[in-house]
């Protein structure tokens, strides 16, 4: 059975406040909204948009991190439209 890599993440640039336009490997681009996901501990941090804007692109998992070490599975982010509802739903609890 052959394994599928899940594409990179290539580039990322935050084009407002929160949302992040992302370009992966096999070209895919996803503009990707993620406010309603910024609480709790760890990721409502990143509401403070400076602190947002300091994302990087991890260079061993490949997906996007911040220095207070928050980040997003890949694989999350790439199929974000399958997943995005799910996360919002959950991110209410934190």
């Amino acid at each position: 059975m052959p394994v599928h890599a899940l594409p990179r993440i290539l580039a990322v640039e935050v084009v407002s406040p929160h949302v992040l336009r992302l370009e992966f490997t096999d070209g895919t681009i996803r503009t990707i909204d993620l406010a309603p996901m910024l609480r709790g501990p760890l990721y409502g941090a990143l509401a403070d948009f400076d602190q947002f804007k300091l994302v990087t692109i991890d260079p061993i998992a490949g997906t996007v991190m911040w220095p207070n070490g928050a980040d997003f599975d890949p694989e999350t982010l790439y199929h974000w439209p399958n997943y995005r509802e799910q996360l919002f739903t959950r991110a209410r609890s934190w």
